[in-house]
């Protein structure tokens, strides 16, 4: 379904908000897996980033839902600066970084000039969104490691992951919910029947 109309409704703000919200939470938890994990990647630590898509997430769920210019922008980052204000473990550069994955999202979404919301486009943006992540951890965290071992296979692995479960997850959850009828005020809801 196109969306021709780029203006917020309230319910975008509202529901967008709702998104961010539950993603913030979920990215603190998410946290705490990470570094529980840690030592199962020990073989090979660039391959924990395979959990890494669960972050990107409400960039590529909150595009889907209210498909609007920004939309995944703003999902990302207030989810990241809410997992900031929870405590997250990497303080407030999660914040930057939240903008950084939502660019890549928001980038995918405005290449299909936001009228295409199949699997085709949420696969693009969570690869965008993955490569925006990876593109941050290649200069802000990982800038003293090796980079053939660890910075190429942990950026490439952030995309795969990325790409899998911010982008073929984030569409699998908006189909679910739109299903439940809770995104009947939105164009999601119309293609609950598509595949």
């Amino acid at each position: 379904m196109n969306n021709t109309d780029n203006r917020w409704r309230t319910i975008d703000i509202v529901v967008a908000s709702v998104i961010a919200v539950a993603f913030g939470v979920v990215f603190w938890a998410w946290g705490l897996v990470w570094s529980a994990t840690e030592g199962a990647f020990a073989f090979f630590p660039p391959a924990q980033t395979l959990l890494y898509g669960v972050w990107l997430m409400p960039a590529v769920v909150g595009g889907l839902v209210i498909r609007k210019p920004g939309a995944a922008l703003y999902c990302e980052t207030v989810a990241a600066v809410l997992s900031a204000l929870l405590g997250s473990q990497w303080a407030g550069t999660v914040i930057p970084q939240g903008l950084v994955q939502g660019l890549g999202a928001e980038l995918a979404f405005a290449a299909f000039r936001y009228r295409s919301f199949r699997l085709p486009s949420a696969l693009l943006a969570g690869a965008l969104t993955g490569l925006g992540a990876a593109l941050f951890d290649f200069f802000v965290w990982n800038v003293e490691t090796a980079l053939t071992s660890y910075r190429i296979p942990y950026a490439l692995l952030t995309i795969v992951s990325a790409t899998a479960i911010a982008g073929a997850g984030g569409w699998a959850l908006t189909r679910a919910l739109a299903r439940t009828g809770v995104l009947d005020r939105f164009p999601a809801a119309q293609e609950r029947t598509l595949i």
